[in-house]
C-alpha cells in the first residue's frame, strides 16, 4: 500500500495566529507572556507580537512544535481560552495557497 505524502515529505510553511484570554489591557498577563515566550523560543522565521493578536511563521515542524508549547505553557500560566488559526502558506510544488 502506498503512503500518501504528508507535510513532513515536503517543505511546507505554516502561519499561526493566536490570542489568549482573559485579556488585561494594563499589562500582559502571565499566560500571554508564556505564549509569547513559547513562539519566540521556537526559532521561527517571523514572530509578530501585539496586544490583540500574535502571528508566527515557519516550517511546519517548527510551527507545530511551537503551537504545542504555547498551548501547554499558556494553560499552565492560567489561560482560560486560547484561540488559534493555522494557515498553510505553501501548497505542494512551492506555490502559495489561495482562498479559504
Amino acid at each position: 500500500m502506498r503512503r500518501r505524502a504528508g507535510y513532513r515529505d515536503r517543505m511546507v510553511r505554516l502561519r499561526v495566529e493566536f490570542t489568549t484570554e482573559p485579556f488585561d489591557l494594563d499589562r500582559p498577563p502571565p499566560h500571554a507572556v508564556a505564549a509569547r515566550d513559547a513562539v519566540q523560543d521556537a526559532g521561527l522565521d517571523h514572530v509578530d507580537v501585539g496586544p490583540f493578536g500574535n502571528t508566527a511563521e515557519g516550517g511546519a515542524e517548527a510551527v507545530l512544535t511551537a503551537v504545542d508549547a504555547l498551548l501547554r505553557r499558556s494553560i499552565g500560566a492560567g489561560a482560560t481560552r486560547i484561540s488559534l488559526q493555522v494557515n498553510v502558506l505553501d501548497a505542494p510544488g512551492g506555490t502559495p495557497r489561495t482562498g479559504p
